[in-house]
């Protein structure tokens, strides 16, 4: 496998865990794209409710960063890969109660959404730092470029897979298989992280001190405002969209095809983006990407049909890599460089998903008070363009970033330190 990877993006030095954790990266997005893509829909073919769909992702976004904060202790006192496994186990038992629940799946909608909260908060709070862990700066692009086509792979496989079953079968059934299929691919990947090396951690939770670190650190805190803005996008676009492709087209077949034209351009923009975007063109691309994900809007407000849905799909696939691989290396350099990175590595990480979250929860209040004052044909295009501005303003927080300047100021902090500790024996 190694071979295959310095063929495609050249001679980069991986080890087994990178490899592993990369297997473990494709069975959760292959399981999520399958079936997460289509739960949405699922419960509106249900509840036909904007509103019900937005209290199933609030609920989401709520719970995920609440569980960040509980993960993150629990991966100082036990094991980051433990806190992994629990958080694909969870992942597994809401599928699991999706089954059970069946065409009653919109009566539970925020305990499903709760379920898939928590096993999002444990997941990603040890995927993040086991990445952080694994990866070192040089190969920091590659694994998320490579993890960015795994993803992009499975999000061309598993939706247009989907949406073959479910147009073949007879009412619920399709939904019943595809939901099983996720759950077994969950499991895969618990078994899988049995093989990863245990990492465990010392020392105290210190999340209230990273917290507050974005008062001296000038590169973390304006880190930190730029995912709010990250989520304020994602928090109504995760599944607003999904619903306008199956009211255009009353076709989870067209959804599936919708997703394969997305992934299919993003795997191709992976690719290019890990072995072109280098660290002196990160903050030029993180600007292209956001302005034209932004443009992108234009396509869908000037009509709202399979085509243009269509062309969406495309631009925003090319649009999105430039955007996210310089961007998440730059936040994992900012937070390695960061006080006491290698002790306080999850703290970052929690409080970076909280900030993250926060974005979310915050543009789907938006989206539920536009649709409470006026009808959703009035309210939502107007919510798009709000909320949809916010990856174009990530660029305008992390272009004064200075990676040099944090380095020299957290050398001058540690001599500091070591100066007055011979002082005060």
């Amino acid at each position: 496998m190694k071979k295959i990877l310095h063929s495609l993006l050249g001679p980069t030095e991986v080890n087994k865990d990178l490899l592993l954790l990369l297997l473990i990266g494709g069975l959760y997005s292959l399981g999520i794209f399958l079936s997460n893509t289509f739960v949405n829909v699922y419960l509106w073919k249900q509840s036909s409710e904007y509103t019900a769909i937005a209290l199933y992702n609030l609920s989401i976004y709520i719970l995920q960063p609440i569980t960040f904060i509980f993960a993150g202790k629990f991966a100082k006192k036990v094991d980051r890969v433990v806190v992994l496994r629990a958080g694909v186990i969870f992942l597994s038992l809401f599928f699991l109660t999706v089954l059970v629940v069946g065409e009653k799946a919109a009566s539970f909608n925020m305990l499903l959404g709760g379920l898939l909260g928590v096993g999002y908060g444990f997941y990603w709070l040890a995927f993040n730092v086991l990445t952080f862990e694994i990866t070192e700066p040089e190969t920091r692009d590659f694994f998320n470029g490579f993890l960015g086509l795994l993803q992009s792979f499975g999000g061309m496989i598993g939706p247009i897979l989907a949406g073959l079953i479910i147009a073949n079968m007879a009412a619920f059934t399709g939904y019943t298989v595809i939901f099983t299929i996720s759950f077994v691919l969950f499991i895969c990947a618990v078994i899988t992280s049995f093989f990863l090396k245990r990492r465990k951690a010392k020392g105290n939770f210190s999340f209230k001190r990273i917290f507050e670190e974005r008062k001296t650190n000038k590169n973390w805190g304006k880190i930190l405002n730029a995912h709010i803005f990250q989520g304020l996008r994602e928090g109504t676009f995760l599944f607003v969209i999904s619903i306008w492709v199956y009211i255009a087209t009353q076709s989870e077949l067209s959804l599936g095809m919708f997703n394969l034209v997305y992934s299919g351009s993003a795997f191709v923009l992976y690719f290019l983006a890990t072995k072109w975007i280098k660290p002196r063109l990160r903050k030029w691309a993180i600007f292209a990407g956001g302005v034209s994900l932004y443009l992108a809007l234009s396509i869908l407000l000037i009509n709202v049909n399979f085509t243009t849905l269509l062309i969406y799909a495309a631009v925003i696939g090319i649009s999105y890599p430039i955007l996210y691989v310089p961007y998440i290396s730059l936040t994992y350099d900012v937070i390695g460089k960061s006080w006491k990175a290698a002790e306080m590595r999850i703290e970052y990480i929690v409080v970076r998903e909280l900030f993250l979250n926060a974005g979310r929860v915050l543009s789907i209040i938006i989206f539920l008070i536009g649709i409470t004052l006026f009808t959703p044909d009035q309210a939502i295009p107007f919510i798009l363009l709000i909320v949809g501005s916010g990856h174009f303003w990530i660029y305008f927080f992390v272009k004064g970033i200075d990676l040099r300047k944090q380095e020299e100021t957290e050398s001058a902090y540690v001599t500091d330190t070591t100066m007055t500790t011979s002082k005060n024996p």
